[in-house]
């Protein structure tokens, strides 16, 4: 058993976790592949981009939080196998584990006892007048908001072809199940199961209380575009990365990505867990 790693360096403690980590592993007969970053990260020459993974690992560690998890979506590309993230601090919804918990992960990676959420990822394309399009992969969300501007600002979405709305708001998210959990619902939004088929499109502070958040299903294509001609162009992020100025006439299409994401849970774990724990629901 191949086990790629990718750690984020500007976390407390990435180190010590990940030659612990790679102890563990060693231990149980798995042998441990760094990206070229975490190999920097332990004084080590070589390593191999995370973009190569798929062809060397059968399953990636990604140790940090669900910030490092999400740009580990991008930076794993096509790599559609187990993920398991190792949260370092408290336990996150994207994370597989804590990181004392590692003796527990290498033993249950060893012998197979894991099972794998399969997350649905969002594909958004920029079209603007006379350039290529420009496309990106986002696990939690795509945002656009305003810029620089201190006002609300005109948008307009459209599902299938057909006008939903034009909002006078802070900006619009169109997240996935997964990105229930984090922007939309700090929005507003509704919680999703992980494996509902859905989008919901969530407005931020919209200017009117009636505009509500929108659950869609995932065959769904929605457009956005800049109505506001006159506060500049607003900007468009990916998983709160990729900050991207989108001014009038340009448009983005939103639609569920061809590949999909693999969570790795442990045994007995589940988002039902997280959710209890991170929301500190008491029951009665």
């Amino acid at each position: 058993m191949n086990v790629g790693i990718l750690v984020n360096p500007h976390k407390p403690g990435s180190l010590p976790t990940l030659h612990a980590l790679r102890a563990a592993l060693k231990a149980r007969g798995c042998h441990a592949v760094l990206d070229e970053e975490t190999a920097q990260l332990a004084g080590e020459n070589g390593g191999i981009p995370a973009s190569k993974f798929a062809a060397h690992v059968q399953i990636a560690a990604v140790l940090g939080g669900d910030g490092t998890m999400l740009h580990a979506v991008s930076r794993l590309g096509n790599f559609e196998k187990p993920v398991a993230g190792i949260n370092i601090g408290t336990l996150g919804f994207l994370t597989s584990c804590k990181d004392d918990e590692l003796e527990i992960f290498a033993a249950a990676v060893a012998e197979g006892r894991y099972t794998t959420s399969v997350r649905t990822l969002l594909e958004a394309t920029i079209y603007r007048q006379g350039k290529p399009p420009e496309s990106f992969v986002a696990l939690n969300e795509v945002t656009l908001a305003r810029g620089d501007t201190g006002r609300l600002v005109s948008m307009r979405a459209c599902v299938d072809g057909e006008l939903l709305n034009d909002y006078r708001a802070d900006g619009l998210i169109v997240a996935t199940p997964t990105g229930s959990t984090a922007y939309s619902l700090s929005a507003g939004g509704p919680l999703i199961a992980p494996n509902a088929a859905v989008f919901v499109i969530t407005p931020i502070c919209p200017h009117s209380l009636s505009q509500r958040s929108l659950v869609l299903a995932d065959h769904s294509v929605v457009e956005l575009s800049s109505e506001d001609r006159e506060s500049g162009p607003m900007i468009f992020t990916v998983d709160g990365r990729d900050n991207i100025h989108i001014g009038p006439g340009d448009r983005i299409e939103v639609k569920k990505a061809a590949r999909s994401f693999h969570l790795l849970r442990l045994e007995g774990r589940s988002f039902y867990d997280a959710l209890r724990q991170k929301l500190h629901w008491q029951g009665v």
